[in-house]
């Protein structure tokens, strides 16, 4: 019996596709908009943008035209030679979360003592995630 494996996307074509997400509402593009300018369904934007299909290089220049920006903007956080690229692909792949682009746009726009008190108050709601960087930083603040 063949078993049945599900492939899950590239994280480089997630990285992409969060791009081109990013980029399209920065500039208050509609996927429906995206698509129409680009000759395919909203519905390929959808999976354009979630990872689950690749774009090909004919159709991220169609994208970039659309988007009004060069191949290269959306291709920068790919093109780390002498770095591992896990740190831009994790921030892409945080992006992706339902109203982070959002809450960052409103963030952006709060004066400084704002962002410092909501940054305590999101503290407060949510516990810090669990990263080796946090449990490292954790294990040196423990007595010994």
């Amino acid at each position: 019996m063949p078993e049945s494996t599900t492939k899950s996307p590239d994280p480089m074509d997630i990285a992409l596709g969060a791009a081109v997400r990013i980029r399209r509402r920065t500039i208050g593009m509609s996927q429906e908009a995206l698509a129409e300018q680009c000759g395919v369904s909203f519905q390929q934007i959808q999976k354009y943008e979630n990872g689950a299909n690749r774009i090909s290089f004919s159709r991220l220049v169609q994208i970039a035209r659309a988007l009004r920006c060069r191949v290269t903007d959306l291709l920068d956080v790919l093109d780390t030679p002498d770095e591992e690229p896990s740190v831009d692909l994790d921030l892409l792949s945080r992006m992706r979360t339902p109203g982070a682009l959002e809450l960052l746009t409103v963030y952006e726009h709060l004066p400084a003592d704002a962002r410092t008190a909501l940054v305590s108050f999101l503290r407060i709601l949510a516990p810090a995630p669990s990263t080796p960087q946090t449990q490292a930083g954790a294990r040196k603040r423990e007595p010994a």
